[in-house]
């Protein structure tokens, strides 16, 4: 559900916010931000502790809107290859630069 999220255009923007954990940390806006981003409180690990349930809840039911879908700024480059084959590509490309 994460990795469909990443390429899913329904998540048009990432934005930093306190909503899931209480510490601030950039993730795929989504419905649960935008109902809690501006009243979430300051409270790492209190808050990132309470919202845990909800979010188990959310993979349940197969909510990609209860869940801290945690993207950088550049998530829109993600793509569906093996997490082996994007290191050996990024591998071959640094090698390439540096000789």
């Amino acid at each position: 559900m994460y990795k469909q999220a990443l390429t899913d255009p329904r998540f048009a923007t990432s934005v930093a916010t306190r909503a899931f954990s209480g510490r601030p940390a950039r993730g795929l806006r989504n419905h649960f931000i935008e109902a809690h981003h501006a009243t979430a409180p300051v409270g790492y690990p209190l808050v990132n502790q309470l919202t845990r349930l909800l979010r188990a809840a959310a993979v349940r039911r197969d909510d990609p809107d209860g869940l801290s879908l945690w993207a950088g700024t550049g998530y829109r480059c993600a793509t569906g290859e093996p997490v082996a084959k994007v290191t050996t590509r990024l591998w071959v490309d640094a090698m390439a630069t540096v000789a």
